[in-house]
């Protein structure tokens, strides 16, 4: 999902979980959010939304998407990023939803059908959620270990397929570090979805602390395992 050039504006330095860097993510989305309704420049508030929900602001978050897709409807169907935070506001049926309209622009993103699938089961159930695991020609989406991520969502995969293929071929170390990065990001939503939650925040804990990422996806692990931080463990 991080292939659209405006994420390259929403990014923030650094891992740590630091009370100033969560801060800093709220005042540039109180900025872009004022800027956005002051100056009629309201393509800010897709970056308004990105930078609420870094700061862990997730109903802000979610406001901003909306009122950038009721201002851009043509843009409506990119906006994953709305889906990712409706899924942590607890509307799956509205995330799954998202899911599904950004298919209609993005057809054969293996991460677009990992959140429907956990939106789904966490909407119904993880038995459910495999009967409508969207279609994916995983020929069209080479990132690393995405293949081996869609072939376990759909029930077809084992968690170490996805361990191996990010680590093959002996990649570079930054390389790999992105690789491992996504595999227990990914891991850790799909241990959750099948409610080991033990498991779920031991893959998390590695997705936003030792594989570390400043990039939207490698945010998206440390704001999941902050709230992790913050739930009893299951």
């Amino acid at each position: 999902m991080i292939r659209f050039g405006l994420i390259v504006a929403l990014l923030a330095s650094g891992a740590a979980f630091a009370v100033d860097e969560i801060e800093a993510h709220a005042q540039k989305a109180r900025e872009l959010a004022e800027a956005a309704r002051k100056n009629e420049q309201f393509g800010l508030l897709r970056r308004a939304g990105a930078e609420y929900f870094f700061a862990g602001k997730i109903d802000a978050s979610v406001d901003a998407f909306d009122e950038f897709a009721k201002r851009f409807p043509e843009h409506a169907p990119e906006l994953w990023e709305r889906g990712i935070s409706l899924y942590y506001a607890g509307r799956f049926a509205d995330a799954r939803k998202q899911f599904e309209l950004h298919r209609t622009v993005n057809p054969n993103d293996v991460e677009n059908a990992a959140w429907h699938f956990i939106c789904a089961a966490k909407e119904t159930s993880v038995a459910e959620a495999r009967k409508h695991v969207i279609d994916i020609d995983t020929d069209r989406d080479t990132r690393i270990p995405m293949k081996e991520i869609y072939a376990l969502f759909k029930g077809d995969g084992k968690p170490e397929d996805v361990l191996a293929a990010a680590r093959a071929g002996n990649p570079p170390a930054d390389d790999l570090k992105n690789n491992l990065c996504y595999a227990h990001l990914y891991l850790g939503l799909y241990c959750e979805a099948l409610g080991d939650g033990k498991l779920a925040r031991e893959h998390m804990e590695k997705a936003a602390l030792e594989y570390a990422q400043p990039h939207y996806m490698g945010l998206v692990a440390q704001v999941h395992f902050r709230r992790m931080k913050t739930e009893t463990p299951k």
